[in-house]
């Protein structure tokens, strides 16, 4: 039996379920149900990769590692690899669990083996009497009255449809598609916004919703957290929450907290603890927000490689050898903290790629010598010209001559004036490998 105190809740992430940003959200959510809960993830969404037990092998450690918290998986892949028993063996691991997650693959995929299956009445049982319900990215699309069939328009080229979804908010009155991957930016030159379906198809999908029904889009490593008990959504991560009726967008920023009715509604409207502010189309993710010069957040992991190569450039540039070092021990450690993420592209291979490349560049100035030559050397040679001075005072005319010479040997360029000698190293000095120096 439900109970005021037991938490009732729905979080939806529109990506980075297992990455660095949403680990204080699974950390509250589980928090909100005590010390000891027995935990669940759904492998269904990605069963049908040859990767799926790798995948789910991550996940746990994820939770395991950065979440402080044992989850175990309640398997169902699918046929063909499904053997009798299994989908009831799964249907009992969720009955039991008090904490449900369920991430990446086909949202397609996911539903069909889930229906004909009391998955979505053990959903909503949580929802009602008690239990914390986390989907993300592809299971995340699959909540709403309808679900976008996202490899099939994106990557096959099928005419934008819509598929039934769980529907599992309906009964609470919110009557939405959820649309994860809201501002996508991995395209670069071709909009991907809209979980990969760009403006012109989330237009053309807009239109065939049902009357009342409306786009609740969820940004990457963003949750939306309903708390079915509270009457409130909270937007967490680093985007935001958008509400969006035939092209009219009203956004809820991360940290703010709005009532249910502003979802039921799909409006502004009937805010009364926030005033949102309506736009006709959200900027592309990297692009300035309308009226501003600063750039919407594209992707957190990303950002940080970025970083890490921009410090490390300028430790370069510097001659800072210890600043360079550190820009690539921090590159590591951004990797380390992001390896349990699914990337839904080639965003780590390339960032590690990134890392040999500096550390190549790091040997090269190791090898070659990052100080400046005539900051190495400048002390030897002013010695030797006090020297030459000396004897030129001196009137020992042959010695100050071969002291020159010596200099003028080692291709060190001399220029008398009436305030000193001035020096030149020559070009390309210690390049020809007898001499760890060299002059950039």
């Amino acid at each position: 039996m439900s109970s005021a105190s037991t938490p009732r809740v729905l979080a939806i992430m529109g990506s980075g379920e297992t990455s660095p940003t949403m680990t204080s959200v699974h950390s509250d959510l589980f928090a909100m149900l005590g010390s000891s809960v027995e935990a669940v993830m759904l492998d269904t969404p990605f069963g049908f990769q040859e990767n799926a037990s790798e995948i789910a092998s991550r996940a746990l450690a994820y939770f395991r590692e950065n979440v402080q918290r044992p989850v175990s998986v309640a398997s169902y892949r699918g046929a063909p690899w499904a053997g009798t028993g299994d989908v009831e063996t799964m249907l009992a691991r969720v009955r039991a669990a008090r904490f449900v997650f369920a991430g990446p693959g086909s949202p397609s995929y996911a539903l069909r083996q889930w229906s004909g299956t009391p998955l979505p009445s053990l959903l909503g049982d949580k929802l009602r009497d008690g239990g914390v319900i986390v989907f993300s990215s592809a299971a995340a699309a699959t909540l709403g009255l309808l679900a976008l069939p996202v490899y099939e328009v994106y990557k096959v080229g099928a005419d934008p449809y819509w598929l039934d979804g769980l529907n599992l908010l309906a009964t609470y009155g919110i009557n939405v598609a959820v649309v994860p991957h809201y501002n996508n930016a991995e395209g670069g030159t071709h909009d991907t916004r809209y979980c990969y379906m760009g403006d012109r198809r989330l237009r053309l999908l807009e239109s065939s919703l049902p009357d009342g029904a409306y786009v609740l889009g969820v940004d990457e490593h963003t949750a939306c957290v309903i708390d079915v008990g509270a009457e409130t959504l909270t937007v967490r991560g680093v985007g935001g929450v958008t509400l969006r009726r035939q092209g009219r967008e009203d956004r809820i920023e991360s940290g703010e907290t709005v009532a249910l009715d502003v979802v039921r509604a799909g409006t502004s409207s009937s805010s009364g603890e926030i005033s949102l502010s309506p736009r006709v189309s959200a900027p592309a993710a990297g692009q300035p927000a309308p009226g501003t010069d600063a750039p919407v957040p594209v992707d957190p992991f990303t950002d940080g490689v970025s970083a890490c190569r921009n410090a490390f450039d300028t430790a370069i540039a510097q001659a800072d050898i210890s600043a360079a070092l550190s820009a690539l021990l921090d590159l590591d450690t951004h990797l380390w903290d992001w390896s349990r993420e699914t990337f839904s592209s080639d965003e780590m291979d390339r960032a590690r790629a990134l890392q040999r490349s500096l550390l190549v560049q790091l040997a090269d100035v190791a090898r070659l010598g990052a100080r400046d030559p005539r900051a190495m050397v400048g002390p030897v040679v002013e010695s030797v010209l006090t020297l030459r001075q000396t004897a030129r005072a001196d009137r020992r005319w042959a010695d100050a001559d071969a002291l020159r010479d010596s200099l003028l040997g080692l291709g060190i360029e001399l220029n008398d004036t009436p305030a000193g000698t001035d020096w030149q190293l020559p070009e390309g000095f210690g390049d020809d490998g007898a001499s760890p120096i060299s002059e950039r």
